[in-house]
């Protein structure tokens, strides 16, 4: 059964590994335990016990910024980001959020359709911000108001 719960400081090499399974050019075991001394938020999402996606966010003030998420590549195309986006959404309103901002590659076709259905734009873009195999690519900087006006 599929339900969201708190990370744990023992779950985090757990959420490395799908980060190292879904993406070229993850994060580290050490930038996930450090963005977690950090404070910031995870939002973890379990098959019964298993971890198949994850969040991690940051607030401040009425500004908040997705950091990373991911779903791991065999439970992907079932909905999962969807499910911890607009989770996060909803922490980020009870806690008075106002705008919601994120970076994604401008070759990730797929994340940029999704964030698209959830309501972020485009706002700009920043020049060689991600690495790839050979040498930097693009991002797109996106914005989801989340109060209405």
């Amino acid at each position: 059964m599929l339900h969201f719960t708190e990370i744990t400081r023992e779950e985090i090499p757990l959420v490395a590994a799908i980060d190292k399974a879904a993406f070229e050019f993850p994060w580290s075991e050490n930038e996930f335990m450090g963005s977690f001394n950090a404070g910031h938020r995870f939002i973890v999402l379990k098959d019964d016990e298993t971890i198949v996606g994850f969040a991690v966010y940051q607030q401040v003030f009425e500004q908040a910024e997705v950091l990373t998420i991911g779903v791991d590549p065999t439970h992907q195309r079932k909905g999962y980001g969807s499910l911890l986006m607009e989770k996060m959404v909803a922490e980020l309103l009870t806690q008075g959020a106002e705008q919601l901002f994120l970076e994604v590659r401008v070759s990730n076709a797929p994340a940029q359709g999704l964030y698209r259905k959830l309501g972020f734009v485009e706002i700009s873009r920043r020049k060689g911000y991600y690495p790839t195999k050979d040498g930097r690519e693009d991002a797109i900087v996106m914005q989801k108001a989340l109060l209405e006006n």
